[in-house]
């Protein structure tokens, strides 16, 4: 490997171990979940093991994984739910990194019937091309399993999980963090506005195109990251020699 290439294998293993931490101390991650990342070169992920805790996880002890589900660098067993991972990276050659989280408040809109998560805060014109759910609320553990799952996903940026959980595909790993956040907050929202008694009352077609019209999705992404690992090194959520302050 050039020592270019091994500069950004160490970034980014750094940044799947910060954001892991980072989405157990916000509630996102826990127990359970993962996130990935491609890679330079086409051919490789980062995963983490099935058995590391999430909350202290370490760059070094990322698994390096082929398309063929095949661990080429670590040691440990890839996580069970590898084949939603490996599908959607496979299927969707625009998506740089994935989170699967069983957050309760996405699993909660699977269960009401008749009830539709909606795009009520502004960050949420992310998932303006729809929000689907996959029908299927086992573990994703076999490759026609995680096929499907890529399959209702389509060209989305989020799927619901019937009962199970929420999958995100963004174009790096700050991105993916950013979005789980804003996830979260939208479905916040509407929960609180259900809760209420109220109608909701979600953003209309002219309120996203001016939304768009002001986007700025990679500053808003450096913004929230640096909060992030900055607040994370405060709380020594994630150590300070990971070389990500300051991003």
């Amino acid at each position: 490997m050039s020592s270019h290439f091994d500069a950004v294998h160490q970034r980014l293993r750094a940044e799947v171990a910060a954001a892991t931490r980072i989405l157990v101390a916000e509630g996102i991650l826990d127990y359970s979940g993962h996130v990935s990342t491609r890679l330079p070169g086409g051919e490789t992920f980062l995963i983490q093991t099935g058995l590391d805790s999430r909350a202290e996880l370490r760059p070094e002890r990322l698994l390096v994984v082929d398309y063929e589900g095949k661990v080429v660098q670590g040691e440990g067993n890839v996580p069970a739910e590898l084949a939603l991972h490996l599908e959607v990276l496979k299927a969707r050659p625009d998506v740089e990194s994935v989170l699967h989280c069983h957050m309760e408040l996405a699993i909660a809109f699977t269960m009401m019937k008749g009830v539709k998560l909606h795009l009520m805060r502004a960050r949420a014109v992310r998932w303006e091309s729809g929000i689907p759910t996959h029908p299927d609320p086992s573990h994703i553990k076999l490759p026609e399993q995680g096929a499907a799952l890529a399959r209702s996903l389509g060209a989305h940026h989020a799927l619901l999980m019937r009962g199970h959980g929420l999958t995100l595909v963004a174009e790096s790993v700050p991105a993916l963090l950013v979005d789980a956040v804003h996830f979260q907050e939208n479905a916040q929202a509407m929960m609180q506005v259900l809760q209420s008694g109220a109608e909701p009352e979600p953003l209309t077609a002219d309120e996203l195109v001016q939304i768009n019209k002001h986007e700025m999705r990679a500053f808003h992404i450096g913004k929230l990251w640096n909060y992030y690992v900055l607040q994370g090194i405060q709380q020594k959520v994630v150590p300070p020699d990971w070389g990500l302050s300051g991003t």
